[in-house]
């Protein structure tokens, strides 16, 4: 696996993937082939949007690796 996204949504995860596959303008739409591997779940969006910022703050594919991939 070559790239990551990190995110945080209020709707439904399906849906945001699915809206990542259609057919837009932005980082995601250049790839079709975007699956989920992992996730979290928070109370509320501030919550989520707190993890997000602090795992993009890490800029570091190894640091995401073991996130997603602990041994």
């Amino acid at each position: 696996m070559d790239k990551y996204y990190i995110g945080s949504t209020t709707d439904d995860l399906q849906n945001r993937l699915r809206r990542h596959l259609s057919d837009h303008k932005g980082f995601t739409s250049r790839a079709k082939d975007w699956i989920i591997v992992y996730s979290e779940q928070y109370q509320d969006i501030y919550e989520a949007r707190q993890r997000e910022i602090q795992i993009k703050n890490w800029k570091s594919k190894k640091m995401v690796q073991k996130l997603i991939f602990p041994k």
